[in-house]
């Protein structure tokens, strides 16, 4: 979202860490490539239901992280999250951009 007034631009913090965008690539490559022992792989395969109800398991940690914990356990938890919602877009067919359009 680079040049987004208030918005996350890249520099000096951004710089060699992963953004929405990589991840989501990365995961795509992931379900075309299928490396054996990808966890990423193993979810896809379990389907949507599974990938839902990790989706919940893991809102409800990022709430728990956000409440009781630190900023740090809660941006962590909050990483899981966005991890399995892009597992979930690439088990649906989903792309980055059809999500964009709807912010």
């Amino acid at each position: 979202m680079d040049g987004v007034p208030g918005g996350p631009r890249r520099g000096p913090i951004l710089s060699g860490v992963k953004t929405f965008d990589d991840l989501y690539a990365e995961l795509k490559h992931k379900a075309d490539t299928r490396p054996e022992g990808s966890g990423t792989v193993a979810q896809l395969d379990a389907g949507v239901h599974a990938i839902g109800k990790k989706i919940v398991e893991e809102a409800a940690e990022v709430w728990m992280a956000a409440e009781y914990e630190g900023e740090d356990a809660a941006a962590l938890e909050i990483s899981q999250l966005l991890y399995h919602v892009q597992v979930m877009m690439v088990a649906r067919g989903i792309s980055l951009e059809d999500v964009y359009r709807k912010l």
